[in-house]
């Protein structure tokens, strides 16, 4: 395990066009001194003396408690860098979320494991009768990291910048029914915000899950420029449990403990440093958490499994989870526009045998985006497709692709081959394997594929750009909110947004997915869920393949580890390391 004194290898490399320089500084415990990369960018330069100076007087004015679960360093491993880093309004990736929501920035509330909404930064809220708004009180001891008091201007701006359209937020269906613009928000006083909606199901759940980001920073910013804006990735400025050191590109994220840390919410969190690798092979991962590299494997491959089980200083957690892993199609391809095509690739193909060998019993079959654990989930749906390749194939011909020059690939009748490439990110066995099975599977009903390996953070640039929607199928996974919404992914009216990947445009999944969003009663909206998912079934914009249990391998030297449904890093701030260990 990195020890504190660590001192972290320095690569020359260049960030968004900013030239890095070499500075050392004092660690959180002690007077050791650790090299980091700092960008030179003028924004970051204006940034580093104050972040330096408050963290500096915090360490001053609350020192480490004498109790032996302070201190260590917790090192962290996966395969894929925090796409946009600590930019809540425009990141795309999972773990860059999870590290918004419990590492360097705060949310409004958090959900307890019951998923009951708890205060955070919110000390509390109440909600009107009618529905129509809500007023968050806020704590008044928290700070961002270069010390100005967080207060209800930055959850105003956080507000403003993620419901405005120039912003292009990810997730824009979380702020449907919500009032945009200057109408939508009002700061009550320095610690009290209101936020005016329209009555729908589930209305608490973007608070959870939206980093508050600070206004005294980035409100300058014009919103179209806060994706290339150095905030998100050269220099952070948090509010959480953990400042942000430095970043070095493909390789680390550095954390240090915030002793700022709202006293409220228990203060500093135990471990001094948290560092996020980024390590993209699955066997190489494996072999650090082993020998001691990292305290915790995010995601290890299934068989991986019995290594991780078989040794006795580790832990492997499994659990339901929010997410569920498909093959994407990309509709606006002329070979894929065709829903008995799509459907045809989903019946050529045996995603029980295939999902039985990858997952090796942790998970199971996928037919929708409706995941295990939600209340609308059903085992069986009439009408799912099975694997058929007989029948795959006549719906080929039906849909007018035969092979018409023998060469074993089918044409259309303009001479257009069907054929077409699946990406995948490196380092993911589990979807090299998905597009490599395929390949092989498909090519017997006469379909020629070619999968390809990419880069994670180029692939994301790839399929979340509309003007570039460079590839045909991509092998993705896709975390759900407790608050399912598809909006995002199927409704025709986000066909120009980063995640409508399939270029859906189908009138009745979008009058069933605005049914939803209003429907609040949940045995009403069973039904329009089942019906929702039997369209999605006719007209298969994904190669649904499973809903997995996540798993994760955690060195037993890590104590009070919780990993669930909210995600692995849910409860960072109690995490400690016994200090036999260190």
């Amino acid at each position: 395990m990195a020890s504190m004194n660590e001192w972290f290898e320095v690569r020359e490399t260049f960030m968004k066009k900013s030239v890095l320089i070499v500075v050392a500084m004092a660690a959180a415990c002690g007077g050791d001194s650790e090299v980091v990369t700092r960008s030179t960018d003028p924004f970051c330069q204006a940034v580093w003396p104050a972040v330096d100076a408050y963290m500096a007087r915090v360490a001053d004015e609350h020192p480490t408690p004498d109790d032996p679960r302070y201190g260590g360093t917790v090192v962290v491993g996966t395969i894929g860098e925090l796409s946009d880093g600590m930019n809540a309004a425009v990141a795309t990736d999972y773990a860059a979320q999870q590290h918004h929501q419990f590492v360097n920035l705060m949310t409004l509330i958090e959900y307890d494991e019951d998923s009951e909404p708890q205060p955070y930064l919110a000390e509390r809220w109440e909600v009107s009768d009618d529905n129509t708004s809500i007023t968050f009180y806020l704590r008044d001891d928290v700070y961002w990291h270069d010390g100005e008091q967080t207060t209800a201007e930055d959850v105003a701006f956080t507000y403003l910048t993620v419901t405005n359209p120039a912003t292009a937020f990810p997730n824009a269906s979380f702020w449907d029914q919500y009032v945009r613009g200057e109408e939508g928000v009002e700061v009550l006083d320095p610690f009290t915000v209101r936020i005016h909606l329209e009555p729908h199901a589930e209305f608490m759940d973007p608070f959870r899950t939206v980093g508050i980001l600070p206004e005294h920073l980035l409100g300058d910013v014009p919103p179209e420029q806060l994706k290339q804006h150095p905030f998100g990735s050269q220099c952070p400025v948090g509010n959480g449990p953990f400042a942000f050191v430095s970043h070095t590109d493909q390789d680390r994220w550095v954390f240090r403990a915030n002793p700022g840390f709202s006293p409220s919410l228990g203060g500093r969190p135990f471990v001094d440093r948290y560092v996020y690798r980024v390590i993209p092979e699955q066997t190489t991962l494996l072999t650090e958490l082993l020998t001691g590299g990292i305290d915790v494997y995010i995601q290890p491959n299934p068989g991986q499994a019995e290594d991780i089980l078989a040794d006795p200083d580790l832990d492997l957690r499994a659990y339901p989870f929010r997410d569920y892993v498909f093959v994407g199609w990309n509709s606006r391809r002329p070979q894929l526009q065709d829903p008995r095509v799509r459907r045809a690739i989903t019946m050529g193909t045996d995603r029980a045998s295939i999902v039985e060998a990858i997952l090796a019993g942790y998970g199971s079959v996928a037919n929708t985006s409706v995941p295990p654990f939600h209340y609308a989930f059903q085992d069986e749906l009439s009408g799912a497709p099975e694997y058929d390749p007989d029948a795959a194939m006549a719906l080929l011909d039906e849909a007018g692709w035969r092979d018409r020059d023998g060469n074993g690939v089918r044409e259309n009748a303009d001479g257009l081959e069907l054929s077409f490439s699946i990406k995948y990110n490196d380092g993911n066995q589990q979807r090299q394997d998905i597009a490599e099975i395929m390949q092989a599977q498909l090519s017997q009903i006469g379909i020629r594929v070619e999968p390809r390996v990419v880069e994670w953070a180029t692939l994301l640039q790839q399929i979340n750009t509309p003007e570039l929607r460079d590839f045909d199928g991509v092998v993705m996974g896709w975390v759900v909110e407790f608050k399912l919404d598809d909006t995002d992914l199927f409704h025709s009216d986000r066909i120009d947004q980063p995640f409508q990947w399939a270029g859906t445009n189908n009138p009745e999944i979008d009058r069933l997915l605005e049914e939803l969003k209003i429907t609040v009663d949940r045995s009403e909206a069973r039904e329009i869920w089942a019906e929702y998912q039997q369209v999605l079934m006719e007209e298969q914009p994904y190669t649904f393949f499973y809903f997995r249990q996540r798993l994760d391998g955690v060195n037993r030297r890590l104590q009070d580890v919780e990993m669930d449904a909210r995600g692995e890093w849910v409860n960072i701030r109690e995490w400690h390391i016994d200090p036999a260990s260190r």
